[in-house]
């Protein structure tokens, strides 16, 4: 086997392993986020996508995008031919890989051209938090502030609903990321997105006195979680593709189906079934993003901007985290291709 498939549960420690494990882990000397053009570098990262693919000029080259605990870096090995086409072809999201790169500069942004790579082999003991980026809380905390809020919705139906679908769900909550690429790509991440959504509701729910806290809690809990199934994820929160499934119908859609399904078993009235239905097609507020409903009603509306709010924010803390105070950082696809600013002030900013 060509390579290593980097799956595992992790252990989650504020972000370390301890103990011997800790002592004898091959220290990582490279991190992305710290690249330095026109350097070369040797060492490890986790493969994030791979493709052989054929250039203008026709030759195959090694596509590949590879990832640690601080982000992602674009990488390219030219001119692959012969045995090398199939030994690279082999490689998937999750393998481990050790590779011997130039660091260069593509659009404004480093890239690897690799040299030399190989799949992680049995000597190769490394600290594997080092190369999961993951959610900064347990997975097992954050997943019993979920059930806890389940739990304390008044409503029967609701509450039956949340909690129902935590538990049957629990093993991959705990280390599915909300999205491949964008918001919460983490280990844990969506959990990580639900309870902070969950925390700003608290907050919304005394404001505005007039909102269903058990319906927006309820919305909240159930408006992602068919990206369990949307999304193929190993156990390192790493996702390889999109289901079929999930490329045909979409979370939202599948959603609906999994709420119709989950009302027949306990009974729900019809009118509680089709507004949770209503709040997963309608989160996502526009049909170009997949809603083919805007939101009806307070609590619909509310779930749509508790999800913006933590989406844009995350991206707006994880973009800046690496950013010197006072300069910009690179275009932020996610945000409309902004150049995010740092501030210098000694007021707390993202990061």
């Amino acid at each position: 086997m060509v390579a290593m498939v980097f799956c595992w549960c992790y252990a989650y420690n504020n972000g370390a392993v301890s103990g011997k494990e800790a002592d004898k882990a091959i220290m990582k000397t490279h991190f992305i986020r710290d690249l330095v053009i026109g350097e070369e570098i040797t060492d490890y990262f986790i493969t994030k996508r791979a493709e052989v693919k054929t250039g203008a000029n026709g030759k195959q080259y090694f596509d590949i995008l590879l990832g640690d605990k601080t982000g992602d870096v674009a990488c390219k090995k030219w001119d692959v031919e012969g045995a090398e086409e199939e030994a690279l072809s082999r490689y998937k999201p999750g393998d481990m890989v050790k590779v011997k790169a130039l660091i260069t500069e593509w659009n404004g942004t480093p890239q690897l051209r690799i040299a030399r790579i190989r799949p992680l082999s049995e000597k190769d003991d490394i600290d594997r938090n080092d190369y999961i980026k993951a959610a900064p809380e347990a997975p097992e905390k954050m997943y019993a502030y979920l059930l806890e809020a389940a739990n304390s919705i008044e409503d029967k139906d609701f509450r039956g609903v949340a909690v129902t679908l935590l538990e049957r769900e629990k093993e991959r909550l705990l280390y599915y990321p909300a999205a491949k690429q964008n918001h919460h790509a983490l280990f844990g991440g969506l959990l990580y997105h639900i309870k902070r959504m969950l925390m700003l509701a608290e907050k919304l729910c005394e404001v505005y006195d007039s909102l269903s806290r058990d319906l927006l809690v309820t919305g909240i809990i159930i408006h992602d979680i068919e990206k369990l199934n949307e999304m193929d994820a190993d156990t390192s929160g790493v996702v390889s593709e999109y289901t079929f499934e999930g490329q045909m119908l979409g979370h939202l859609v599948m959603g609906v189906r999994t709420i119709d399904r989950l009302a027949d078993e306990l009974g729900l009235p019809e009118e509680k079934a089709v507004i949770l239905e209503h709040m997963m097609i309608s989160h996502h507020y526009e049909p170009e993003f997949g809603s083919p409903k805007r939101p009806l009603f307070p609590e619909a509306e509310a779930l749509h901007y508790l999800d913006m709010i933590d989406s844009k924010l995350y991206d707006f803390e994880d973009n800046l985290a690496a950013v010197i105070p006072g300069r910009f950082s690179d275009w932020v696809r996610t945000l409309d291709g902004r150049r995010l600013y740092k501030a210098t002030t000694d007021v707390k900013t993202y990061g």
